[in-house]
């Protein structure tokens, strides 16, 4: 259950680097951010196609560049991921330290 979460939250957190990138490359292509992260082309493109359907990002001739929305996006997110580490905060199950069978 938790592998899942991590998993996701590897995701995420490539999905926001590949934001970031484009946000302080605009336009940008797959190779380049690839070359710069580290990350296989084929994470690349995915991370892509999921801004895209976001509505983040738009392709260009050139490369990917930020659309209208990713502004907004990027204003909301930092309280956005507060709200989720609180979540996760009160998730913990403190003071146990043996469960009894």
């Amino acid at each position: 259950m938790i592998d899942r979460l991590e998993k996701e939250v590897d995701m995420l957190e490539r999905h926001l680097q590949v934001l970031k990138m484009v946000i302080e490359n605009e336009p940008i292509g797959i190779v380049k951010m690839s070359n710069e992260t580290g990350y296989p082309h084929h994470k690349v493109r995915y991370s892509l196609r999921v801004l895209e359907e976001e509505n983040l990002i738009e392709p260009s001739s050139q490369g990917a560049i930020t659309t209208e929305r990713t502004e907004e996006f990027v204003s909301e997110l930092d309280g956005k991921l507060d709200e989720t580490i609180g979540t996760l905060e009160g998730m913990k199950i403190d003071g146990i330290a043996e469960v009894e069978s």
